[in-house]
Formats: C-alpha cells, sequence, structure tokens
C-alpha cells in the first residue's frame, strides 16, 4: 500500500511540476465559477424528452471569473465541434461533460468554452475526452448552440487519455 501511495504522490507532483513549469495553470471546471454558484443539476436526457420546455440553456446570466481573463491554462473537457471538415475540429465548445448541447441542454456560459485552434484537432480524437491548453479570455460569444462566458485560443489540444 505504502508503494501505491508513493507511486500516486509522485504521479502527482510530476503532473504538477510540469503544468508550473509549462507556466500553464491546470483548472478545473469549479474553477470558472465563484465560490458561491452552483450549476444546476443536469437531468437524464429521458427528463428532457418528456419536459421540452426544460431544453434551454439555464442562466444566461451565470457569474464568470473576470480573474482568469489573460492566464494561460489547461482544462480538460469534451469537444462540440462547430467548425472544420472530415479530418479536423478548428473551432469547438468545450463542455464539462459528453453531450452537452447535443443531448441536453446546454450548460450555463460559465461552463462553455469556445476554443479556436487552426491547426486543428483530429476528427477521431473530438469524441473523447481532452485537455486544451491556452490563454483563456473571460467574454461572452454567441454561438448557434449556446451562449458562452470564456474563449482560448488553444496551443495545443490532445486526448486526456
Amino acid at each position: 500500500m505504502k508503494k501505491f501511495i508513493l507511486a500516486t504522490t509522485a504521479v502527482a507532483l510530476f503532473s504538477l511540476a510540469w503544468t508550473v513549469e509549462a507556466g500553464f495553470r491546470e483548472l478545473r471546471w469549479s474553477d470558472l465559477t465563484p465560490k458561491d454558484w452552483r450549476a444546476p443539476p443536469v437531468q437524464d436526457q429521458s427528463f428532457y424528452e418528456m419536459n421540452p420546455d426544460a431544453q434551454v440553456q439555464p442562466n444566461l446570466d451565470a457569474p464568470v471569473v473576470k480573474d482568469l481573463d489573460g492566464q494561460q491554462v489547461k482544462i480538460p473537457g469534451y469537444v462540440v465541434q462547430l467548425e472544420g471538415d472530415d479530418r479536423r475540429v478548428t473551432e469547438f465548445l468545450l463542455v464539462p461533460y459528453f453531450g452537452a448541447c447535443i443531448h441536453v441542454p446546454p450548460p450555463p456560459p460559465n461552463q462553455i468554452i469556445h476554443v479556436r485552434f487552426p491547426e486543428g484537432v483530429p476528427y477521431n480524437v473530438t469524441y473523447d475526452a481532452v485537455w486544451v491548453t491556452g490563454s483563456i479570455k473571460v467574454e461572452h460569444k454567441d454561438s448557434d448552440l449556446a451562449l458562452v462566458g470564456y474563449q482560448i485560443d488553444a496551443t495545443a489540444v490532445v486526448s486526456y487519455f
């Protein structure tokens, strides 16, 4: 058990050191919201099918964390494709859970990041979770699918796994 704990600690410290060394702050989705704000719970898809009025994006005025503006960050999430071709996705929404914006209503704006990555993410990578690294901007933007509270010009998008 001691070996397991030591190994886990070593991996965590290495990850933290890499993130700090690279100058990127690793974010969790809760970091995108003020401490006293809670995202509304996500219901099962069948709930939304039976309640069409609930299929709208909630909390359009959800508060953002302005101190994040301009920071170099790394955050995991799921891709909702906006622009690209059959090989690469160059613009997308990053969301905290699979199916957001497609199978259930979009999350609040402070839980959606609009990502631009001109290099493009290989199409097959967009079906699993990804890590997005880049400079975050606190700025609302309306897309075809949802209102977003943050934007990232990505320097890297890689598979989470």
